[in-house]
C-alpha cells in the first residue's frame, strides 16, 4: 500500500472520523501523552493499523539457572517468589517446602536470599529461626502466611521507619481466613501489622501481591479467587495497607475465559500509568502451567496475549505439574542498561530441589508493532522537542516516521529519514533540521511506516 492510497484510507475508515460534533478535533479531546513514555502493548494509541502490522507479545530470552534449592528447609516446591531491588541489593522471598508423592514432607517455611548483580544469589545465615535445632539458615518468617509471603519495599513516602517494607501472604488460623499484613524496618525482621486478616473475600491460595502505586498514591492488591469455577484475580486498594476496598474483578475483553493462578502485577517503571503482569495460566486437565503477558491502564481491564511467554518447550523441566511459574519481579541489572530480567521456575515436584532461571527482555520490549505497513495513531497532545523511539529492523528493514495534523494531514516539515539498525532511544531527526518546538501542545497524529521491523515504544520529551 503506497502512502496515497494509505492517506485516502484513514480519510474514510470511520474509526478515524476527525470531526467532533462539527468541529475539528481539539486538544481537549486528544490523548494527552504529555513527555511519558508510551508503549504498544495495547491498541490505546493506535487508530489505524494497516493488515500488514500486527501487535506482538514477545517472548524474553533463556538465561542461567540462579537458585536451586536444595537446602534441607527447601525442597521441590518451593515456590512464590518475589524479587525486587532495593539500592545496590537484590531481595528475594520464597516458600521453602517438598513434597514426597505429592504430599507435604515439612513445614513452610518463608526463605530469603540476596544478590549484588541479580544473578548469583547468596542464602544468608540469618540467625532468626531454628530449623532441626540450628538457625544457620537463610529463614525469614515461620508464622501466618509462610504458604504465599509475599515482600516489597515501600515506595510510599509517608510510610514509618519500621514499616519501610511491607508484605502480605495468606493465613487461615483457626478460621480466620484472608489476606494478613506485614511490616519490618530492616526486609529481615518481620511483624504482622494486625492480627486478623484484612482482607477476607477470595480464595487466596496462590501468590497474592501488593504494592504502592505511584501515580494513584494508593496501595494496591492483586489476589486470586474463583470466578465460576476458574481461577481468576480481584483488585482491591487502601490508603493505609490495613483497610482495602471491595475487591473488583479483573476483565480482559475479548480474551477466552482460562484459569489464572498467579499475576505478578505492577507498575512499568519507565511508565507506570501502564501496569504490567505475568499471569500463569493453569491447564487443569494436566495440571500444566504456563506464564502470559497482559496490561493494564486503569488497574482492571487487561489486554491479555494469548501465546504463552515463556512456553513448556523452554528450557528446562517447565512440562510438569505446576513447573514453569513466572516470579514476582522485574529487574534492571547493574551494567545491563537496555536489558529487563525476569525469572520463571522449573523442576517442580520432578527432583530433590527446583530452580529458578533468569530470562531477558530488551527494555520495553514486552510488546512490538510488528509486520510491513504503516499505523497512524489517535489525536495526540505532548510535552518536549524531540521524539526518541525503540525500534527493532531486519537487515532488509526501516521504520519510517511522519508527523500529521490532527486531520491526518502530513506535515512536511516532519518527516524522517528511514530509520535502520536496533536503538532502544534512538533521537528522530527530521529531513527538515527543525525540533518540535512549534508543535508542543498541539494536536498531531503520528504515521510509522514499517518494512520488516518492530517498534516497542516513543517518548516525547525535551533534549
Amino acid at each position: 500500500m503506497n502512502a496515497t492510497t494509505f492517506h485516502c484510507l484513514i480519510r474514510t475508515v470511520p474509526a478515524v472520523c476527525l470531526l467532533m460534533c462539527g468541529s475539528v478535533v481539539s486538544a481537549a479531546d486528544a490523548i494527552d501523552i504529555g513527555s511519558r513514555r508510551e508503549l504498544f502493548v495495547d491498541r490505546h494509541l493506535i487508530d489505524f493499523m494497516s493488515d500488514g502490522v500486527q501487535l506482538q507479545v514477545q517472548q524474553p530470552e533463556p538465561q542461567e539457572v540462579v537458585l536451586v534449592t536444595g537446602e534441607p528447609w527447601e525442597g521441590n516446591t518451593c515456590a512464590y517468589y518475589s524479587i525486587f531491588q532495593d539500592g545496590d541489593i537484590y531481595r528475594m522471598y520464597y516458600r521453602g517446602s517438598h513434597a514426597v508423592d505429592m504430599k507435604s514432607a515439612h513445614p513452610e517455611v518463608t526463605c530469603y536470599a540476596e544478590s549484588n548483580d541479580g544473578i548469583h544469589w547468596t542464602k544468608p545465615n540469618l540467625g532468626i529461626y531454628a530449623w532441626e535445632g540450628s538457625k544457620e539458615n537463610n529463614i525469614v518468617w515461620t508464622g501466618i502466611g509462610t504458604h504465599c509471603f509475599v515482600a516489597f519495599r515501600d515506595a510510599n513516602p509517608d510510610c514509618s521507619a519500621d514499616a519501610k517494607y511491607k508484605a502480605i501472604s495468606r493465613g487461615r488460623p483457626q478460621g480466620k481466613k484472608g489476606l494478613y499484613v506485614f511490616k519490618s524496618p530492616d526486609a529481615i525482621h518481620w511483624s504482622l501489622i494486625k492480627d486478623e486478616p484484612v482482607i477476607t473475600e477470595g480464595y487466596f491460595d496462590s501468590q497474592n501481591l501488593a504494592f504502592w502505586d505511584p501515580v494513584t498514591k494508593q496501595y494496591v492488591d492483586y489476589h486470586r479467587t474463583f470466578t465460576n469455577k476458574v481461577r481468576s484475580i480481584l483488585m482491591c486498594t487502601s490508603d493505609d495497607f490495613v483497610t482495602w476496598s471491595t475487591p473488583t474483578p479483573l476483565t480482559y475483553p475479548d480474551t477466552p475465559n482460562q484459569h489464572l493462578y498467579t499475576n505478578a502485577i505492577r507498575p512499568y517503571a519507565a511508565a507506570p500509568h501502564i501496569r504490567i503482569g505475568f499471569p500463569t495460566r493453569y491447564q487443569p486437565k494436566t495440571q500444566q502451567v504456563e506464564p502470559v503477558f497482559m496490561s493494564s491502564r486503569d488497574g482492571v481491564t487487561f489486554h491479555r496475549f494469548r501465546d504463552a511467554i515463556i512456553p513448556q518447550t523452554a528450557p528446562e523441566d517447565r512440562d510438569g505439574n505446576r513447573s514453569n511459574y513466572m516470579t514476582n519481579g522485574l529487574l534492571e541489572l547493574p551494567g545491563r542498561p537496555h536489558e529487563l530480567s525476569v525469572y520463571a521456575t522449573e523442576a517442580y515436584y520432578t527432583g530433590p530441589d527446583s530452580r529458578v532461571r533468569r530470562f531477558t527482555y530488551r527494555t520495553d520490549g514486552f510488546v512490538a508493532l510488528n509486520g510491513t505497513g504503516e499505523i497512524l495513531t489517535m489525536p495526540l497532545v505532548f510535552d518536549g522537542n524531540v521524539l526518541t523511539l525503540n525500534y527493532r529492523c531486519a537487515a532488509n528493514g526501516s521504520v519510517g516516521v511522519q508527523l500529521c495534523d490532527a486531520d491526518g494531514e502530513p506535515l512536511p516539515e516532519f518527516k524522517s529519514a528511514e530509520l535502520t539498525g536496533d536503538l532502544v532511544n534512538h533521537r528522530v531527526r527530521w529531513l527538515s533540521g527543525q525540533t518540535l518546538n512549534s508543535l508542543s501542545g498541539r494536536v498531531i497524529r503520528l504515521r510509522l511506516s514499517l518494512e520488516n521491523a518492530d517498534v516497542f515504544a516513543l517518548q516525547f520529551m525535551d533534549r
